[in-house]
């Protein structure tokens, strides 16, 4: 048990924001690979990945974890080496793998116990395909094998290092191991608690391969006789040359997650002195015992065959081929044309975040107190005080910019979560469907993107239920037999659009109608058109599954979808054509701490309407009104007619007024393109104002967003202007019909 001081924690809290970065490069390199375009530096890239997650759950003993890790790595290994083929069905164990990853990262991160039974069950199918790579293999054969000999293969042969051929491996202590003059030589003497925590030194060499040309020299000096060898040591150490371009820092990260389980010393010919060349670092004594110098092995750079072994005893090399520095000291960084590098990152405390935006918001009310008393006092008629309010304004603005833009982030990271209940949804049920994404990379406030994880889990399993037909369907509609479920993110009017769309059958509106007909949710005589019978999806209760499956048919889901996205302040519309599919659209505010917002009066009462919903004001004159029916009546608006909605008496704070001539309007456009006309009293003016939510202390309120706090002190609420659209009582709201009215 850590003590919460303990400097521990917060390393191990970095190494588990670092997996969720590492699953994600994993994710998208497994995509690659299932979309027949990976080439080796996307295989590379996956492999690290699995390796760099093994070698730091080694390092805080995370057992299943690294148990998990070095077999999947193991098997990566092997597509690497080209002894694999990434088959369809071999990515799709990958993808099962890379989901027992996630779990097991996050059951340690969150300290919960995990069902290891999933974790065996693709455990044994990556056995199964290690198991066919190694049978498929011819035997290897060692040349001038001797009996008496110690065999090492340290499988540094072409096939695991690279096509090109072995790197020059020799002796630490050769007579023939050469000064370099370029590149770095890395000193690497693994600690016993190394192998104990899962890594192994060879993968370490091959991703140095990765980066250049290298030399490698085993140095055996330290190995007992065979009667005084414990297992669990290591008397194995490697000196590397290797020629690269990459800066010293890239070289050290390959060890960076065995930095605290070896000694290591990189040098380059730099840091040494012309007239005194600095001396190899000391191996550490691994017992008190100074073995007698053991037969000494050799990797014939001619052959694939291993490691052959010899009993001559060459001289020692001069100091001077291997040069180094004290650890401590940085060496002089090699004059050579460096790679582009990414940009330096910061992590943060999200609850630092979030007091920084509420400290934001306190400066935006601020701001606006500091305005309205500047106006009161009728001082912006001197120019100097108008100005200084001005520049005040415009960097409140753009500190309030900068702050929301830390605290937004991808959508990519959810729509990887959803990767995964496609595969789960689709093998459950017997379909084959694909997911497809686009904009991924979509900023959205962090705060959205968590509580949209359930609402659209439960819109993927809808559409991978009911959307996507059976492999025998498709077929016979002349489609191919796996289905497309496309997950897309964008931004749009100053909001964030979210569409999930499938290639499916389309909605069944017949039946639909049916059902609601049954459950008693619309009545016999209800003429519905098209999207009013789609949005009888979302009603309470519905369901078309026939039977209670583990997806679907308990008649929870889409109603608790439109909740939740209502909650968010966003929406949620349907488009369906029968035989092409259906796609649901979620709109929602770009960040929920601050909006740009227009403040009225209505009925004596300061509400605040967000600007991006508005298109334009209008002042209406006698030929603009036109009567339908007793008690509506709509507006034309060049060629189109639109709904005129009285907000004070929808929001019941006064009858409908005797005459609108002369009345202010609002043209509020909605998800499906058409417009209404809000009446309201007055226009104050534009501000930036802080969203303060009323969910937790009053619930939903119809046509009511949130609250927000004025200049002037006084409490405003920010309306939902197309959720009161929706909810408006009649007197004053058209049919259907008439909102797709045009002249």
């Amino acid at each position: 048990m850590m003590d919460d001081d303990d400097p521990m924690i917060e390393i191990r809290a970095s190494f588990f924001v670092e997996c969720e970065e590492l699953l994600e490069s994993l994710q998208d390199g497994l995509q690659i690979m299932d979309d027949g375009v990976a080439d080796d530096e996307t295989i590379n890239v996956v492999f690290r990945a699995v390796h760099s997650i093994k070698g730091g759950a080694g390092a805080f003993g995370l057992e299943e974890l690294v148990r998990f890790a070095h077999q999947f790595e193991s098997v990566l290994d092997g597509v690497r080496s080209g002894n694999i083929d990434a088959d369809r069905s071999a990515i799709s164990v990958f993808f099962q793998s890379g989901d027992i990853l996630a779990d097991l990262v996050r059951a340690a991160r969150d300290d919960t116990p995990q069902d290891y039974t999933s974790t065996q069950a693709v455990l044994t199918s990556l056995e199964t395909i290690l198991g066919h790579s190694a049978a498929d293999e011819p035997e290897e054969v060692i040349d001038d094998f001797q009996p008496m000999s110690l065999a090492l293969d340290l499988g540094l042969d072409d096939t695991g290092l690279t096509d090109a051929g072995p790197p020059d491996t020799r002796l630490a202590n050769d007579t023939d191991t050469p000064v370099f003059e370029d590149g770095y030589t890395i000193r690497f003497v693994p600690d016993s608690s190394l192998y104990a925590s899962g890594n192994e030194p060879l993968h370490l060499l091959r991703l140095l391969r990765e980066m250049g040309d290298i030399q490698v020299m085993c140095d055996t000096t330290s190995i007992p006789a065979l009667a005084d060898i414990d297992e669990e040591k290591s008397y194995l150490s490697w000196t590397i040359h290797l020629t690269t371009d990459e800066e010293e820092d890239a070289v050290r990260e390959v060890f960076d997650f065995v930095a605290d389980l070896c000694s290591l010393t990189i040098t380059s010919p730099q840091a040494g002195n012309d007239d005194t060349p600095p001396s190899p670092p000391d191996f550490p004594p691994l017992d008190d015992a100074s073995p007698t110098l053991p037969p000494l092995c050799t990797v014939d750079s001619q052959t694939t065959t291993g490691v052959k072994t010899t009993n001559e005893q060459p001289t020692a090399a001069p100091a001077a081929t291997l040069p180094s520095v004290p650890a401590n000291q940085d060496p002089p960084t090699p004059v050579k044309s460096a790679p582009a590098k990414p940009r330096p990152t910061v992590r943060v405390d999200l609850e630092r975040i979030d007091r920084l935006v509420n400290l934001v918001g306190e400066l935006v009310i601020n701001q606006a107190m500091i305005s309205q008393s500047v106006a009161e006092a009728d001082l912006l008629s001197n120019t100097a005080v108008a100005e200084g309010l001005d520049e005040f304004m415009q960097l409140t603005r753009d500190i309030q910019d900068s702050v929301m833009m830390i605290r937004a982030q991808p959508v990519k990271s959810l729509f990887q979560r959803m990767s995964r209940i496609i595969r789960e949804s689709s093998s459950m049920i017997g379909k084959t469907v694909r997911l497809k994404t686009e904009g991924d990379e979509t900023e959205v406030d962090k705060t959205v993107i968590e509580r949209l994880a359930d609402p659209l889990t439960h819109m993927i399993r809808n559409a991978v239920d009911h959307g996507v037909e059976t492999p025998v369907d498709r077929l016979a509609a002349g489609k191919p037999e796996e289905g497309i479920v496309t997950l897309s993110a964008g931004h749009r009017s100053g909001r964030v659009i979210i569409e999930v769309s499938d290639d499916g059958a389309g909605i069944n509106r017949p039946r639909v109608l049916q059902i609601a007909l049954e459950k008693g949710l619309v009545q016999e005589s209800a003429q519905l058109s098209d999207a009013e019978i789609d949005n009888l999806l979302f009603m309470p209760g519905f369901s078309t599954a026939s039977e209670v499956s583990d997806l679907s048919g308990r008649g929870v889901g889409m109603d608790v979808v439109k909740s939740a996205i209502l909650a968010l302040g966003g929406r949620v519309t349907i488009q369906s054509e029968p035989g092409g599919g259906t796609t649901f659209t979620i709109s929602l505010p770009l960040t929920l701490a601050v909006l740009d917002g227009m403040v009225i009066d209505v009925a004596q009462q300061t509400l605040v309407v967000p600007l991006n919903t508005i298109t334009e004001t209008l002042t209406l004159t006698e030929n603009d009104i036109r009567p339908l029916g007793p008690e509506t009546s709509v507006i034309k608006v060049r060629d189109t007619f639109v709904p005129l909605l009285d907000l004070g008496a929808e929001l019941g704070y006064r009858t409908p007024m005797d005459s609108y001539i002369g009345a202010i309007v609002l043209l509020i456009a909605q998800e499906d393109g058409t417009h209404a006309a809000l009446v309201v009293d007055a226009i104050q003016d534009q501000r930036q104002v802080v969203i303060k939510g009323l969910q937790d202390t009053f619930g939903r309120v119809p046509g009511v967003a949130a609250a927000t706090i004025l200049g002037d002190g006084k409490i405003a609420l920010i309306l939902d202007p197309l959720d009161a659209i929706a909810n408006a009582n009649g007197r004053t709201r058209c049919s259907h019909a008439t909102l797709q009215l045009t002249g």
